[in-house]
């Protein structure tokens, strides 16, 4: 008996393999009642609670997906929330281990050469946070002022190429992350910190006096974030895209913005107050998976 169990053990993950390297994930989902939703723990876009609970705009999203792909299987399907991180988010994904990754990936050309991209559902925005009396209103009037930076990131890279910053002398100022960099301009050792716009406008919500600070000047860089799917399996990715199209056209995506960022949100009740930017409208307008490579700033 226990040799018969075993076998029919190796059977079932032979199969699974199978279906994870021939690329028919709607097979592999309507065989094990079961998809397995990569997510984030520690995201603008997704993350935990505690006691594996997940939440968040693209979490939710995520969620709806995989709702609609029971009517595309015909079966209840099980949700197993992975959580990934920026190292291993591929890898999991590419080997098997994740169905569907609905985190904060950017979709550009080097990562399509590992896994295909879901139709756009964000484009963040790197932009610049400064005090609301501060004067500062454009990349022209950081002439002579500190700019706070995150280490390891690159946003005075994105700051220096922006052609409005040319003949423009500021002086860099670096937190070790995210956190110690809005310290800076809170206390006032930075002029503005400039990020994406999702992690300024998280910030300034859980600063003591959010109206002190605003999200100011012109975009300096975008990144379209999509959902990560294996390569080559045309039939899921278009099962996934008729799920985003669908909560485009009927406005879920949009309450979910709403709920998501201009609403109290879970666990501290704080509200982002990130307004659906427009060029996330023009890739709701026109679905699409187009590489961060394909936008142009102006």
């Amino acid at each position: 008996m226990k040799k018969h169990i075993l076998a029919l053990s190796i059977t079932i993950l032979a199969g699974g393999a199978a279906y994870a390297q021939s690329g028919d994930t709607l097979a592999k989902i309507k065989n094990s009642g079961e998809v397995t939703l990569g997510v984030r723990e520690s995201s603008g876009l997704g993350y935990t609670l505690g006691n594996g609970v997940y939440v968040g705009f693209h979490t939710e999203m995520g969620e709806n997906i995989i709702k609609d792909l029971e009517k595309t299987v015909g079966r209840p399907l099980k949700i197993k929330y992975q959580p990934v991180t920026s190292q291993n988010r591929i890898p999991l994904v590419t080997n098997g281990s994740v169905d569907l990754e609905c985190g904060s990936t950017t979709n550009n050309t080097a990562r399509q050469r590992e896994v295909d991209f879901a139709y756009t559902t964000y484009v963040e925005e790197v932009r610049m946070a400064a005090k609301a009396n501060s004067g500062i209103a454009s990349v022209a009037d950081l002439n002579g002022k500190n700019v706070a930076v995150t280490t390891g990131t690159t946003s005075v890279q994105t700051l220096r190429r922006n052609k409005r910053a040319e003949n423009i002398n500021f002086r860099e100022v670096m937190g070790k992350d995210h956190a110690d960099s809005f310290l800076l301009l809170e206390t006032g050792r930075a002029d503005v910190f400039v990020m994406d716009g999702s992690i300024l406008a998280a910030n300034i919500s859980k600063s003591r006096n959010p109206a002190d600070f605003k999200i100011v000047g012109e975009v300096l860089n975008v990144e379209p974030i999509a959902c990560m799917l294996r390569k080559n399996d045309g039939a899921f990715k278009a099962a996934v895209n008729e799920s985003i199209k669908r909560q485009i056209a009927d406005g879920t995506l949009e309450v979910l913005w709403d709920k998501w960022f201009l609403k109290p949100t879970p666990p501290a009740n704080t509200v982002i107050g990130l307004p659906l930017s427009e060029a996330t409208k023009a890739a709701w307008a026109n679905p699409n998976d187009k590489p961060m490579e394909a936008y142009v700033i102006d």
